[in-house]
């Protein structure tokens, strides 16, 4: 059998086939855990919350047109999962602080990795001061590497809005990292 694509599976989904349902969920699971645990830094949640996504998606299936990408449609469910879940809690927070989290930082001092565990660091508190929705588009677009075009599905903008929000989340997150850094 041929390895049949994201839209064509999730079209058999809603058609009715859901064994399709566990391959979606397998190709998947990890980019939505990433996401969730970039956003809020609690695996636990993060879990949870992946899993609210594919009920979800099983919920609305008859929804998804297989016009765009599948990965588009999927992210934009699981963007709605993560607000709903931090509206209905929003008495009790968001974590200021992503632990665990590794970042790919191009121009890191190679020389010494305390150096770059330190420049780590302040980039896990930088990007914990930017507001949900510029963290959100950082995510999406620099460790999900998700097209602009994708992303602008995802938020419900145009492509070149995407990345206008984008290039807007990298440039307040380097203030607040020089701001850090210099403090």
């Amino acid at each position: 059998m041929q390895a049949l694509t994201d839209n064509a599976l999730m079209l058999k989904v809603k058609s009715g086939d859901m064994d399709k349902m566990g391959l979606l969920y397998e190709r998947h699971k990890k980019r939505l855990f990433g996401f969730f645990y970039h956003m809020n830094g609690n695996a636990s949640l993060s879990e949870d919350l992946v899993q609210n996504v594919f009920v979800r998606i099983l919920k609305y299936k008859h929804t998804f047109t297989g016009q765009g990408s599948f990965s588009a449609w999927m992210f934009r469910t699981a963007r709605n999962v993560n607000y709903d879940h931090f509206r209905k809690h929003s008495k009790e927070g968001r974590p200021t602080e992503i632990s665990t989290l590794e970042y790919r930082l191009q121009d890191a001092d190679a020389g010494s990795v305390m150096d770059y565990d330190d420049t780590v660091s302040l980039v896990n508190r930088a990007l914990q001061r930017l507001s949900p929705e510029k963290r959100e588009v950082l995510i999406l677009s620099k460790y999900k590497a998700m097209k602009y075009s994708e992303i602008g599905s995802v938020l419900g903008c145009s492509e070149g809005a995407a990345k206008v929000k984008a290039h807007r989340a990298i440039k307040d997150l380097r203030t607040i990292f020089l701001q850090m850094e210099n403090s």
